[in-house]
């Protein structure tokens, strides 16, 4: 049983993390954003290996941060 609630999880997880990356792509930010986005999501794709509840909270705080325009400073 927790292994499908594991498996369901997991498809979650995937695909908000497709959706994530696809808003990352469309947005009309400087350079410097757009990678700093990418390498929060690159934690988060890494963190699922290890910690798969954490990473779900992780994202939705980072589409939260999206949808609402809030993004990271640029290097």
């Amino acid at each position: 049983m927790e292994r499908d609630s594991q498996l369901k999880l997991y498809g979650l997880v995937a695909g908000q993390l497709k959706l994530a990356h696809a808003k990352v792509r469309e947005l009309q930010v400087p350079e410097g954003v757009r990678m700093a986005l990418s390498r929060k999501l690159l934690v988060i794709t890494a963190a699922a290996k290890h910690d798969l509840p954490d990473a779900a909270r992780r994202l939705d705080r980072l589409l939260k941060d999206l949808d609402e325009g809030r993004f990271p400073e640029g290097d």
